[in-house]
C-alpha cells in the first residue's frame, strides 16, 4: 500500500465565544453563536470579494479532537448504536476536520466578522470556500 505525506498550512485562527465542546452547538445550522476568523497576513489577497451577507464554507483543523477513536455514538445517542466516524460528523476522527457554513457580517482587514460559529475558541482554520449554490 502506498502512503503519502502531507503538509499543511493554516491560514488563522477562530477567536469565538464557545471554550468547550460541551458547550458546542451538534452543528452550525443550530447556531447563533458569533465570532470572528482571524486570517494571517499573508493569506489577506486571498480575502478579495468576501462580502457581508455571503455565506462562506470554513475548513478547521479540530487540534484538540482524538484522533484515535474510529466509532462513536451518532450525537451522543446512545440507543442509536455504535456507528463508524465516517458515517457520522463527530469531531473526532483520524484527520479531525471540520467544515462549517458561516455568514459574514464584516470584513476588517484580515478579520471576518462571522455567525453560525459551532467550533471552539482558538481553532486554527485550514482554508475557505465560497458555498456552492443552494
Amino acid at each position: 500500500m502506498k502512503t503519502f505525506q502531507a503538509q499543511l498550512n493554516f491560514i488563522g485562527i477562530l477567536h469565538g465565544d464557545i471554550q468547550s465542546r460541551r458547550d458546542a452547538p451538534k452543528n452550525f445550522d443550530e447556531s447563533d453563536h458569533v465570532g470572528t476568523l482571524e486570517i494571517y497576513p499573508q493569506y489577506k489577497a486571498g480575502l478579495e470579494g468576501v462580502t457581508p451577507g455571503q455565506i462562506i464554507v470554513v475548513l478547521f483543523w479540530l487540534h484538540k479532537s482524538n484522533r484515535d477513536t474510529l466509532q462513536v455514538y451518532p450525537r451522543g445517542d446512545r440507543s442509536r448504536g455504535l456507528h463508524g466516524v465516517f458515517a457520522t460528523r463527530s469531531p473526532v476522527r483520524p484527520n479531525p476536520i471540520a467544515i462549517s457554513e458561516l455568514k459574514v457580517l464584516a470584513v476588517r482587514g484580515t478579520h471576518i466578522d462571522v455567525a453560525g460559529l459551532d467550533i471552539l475558541d482558538g481553532t486554527p482554520i485550514i482554508d475557505i470556500k465560497k458555498k456552492l449554490r443552494g
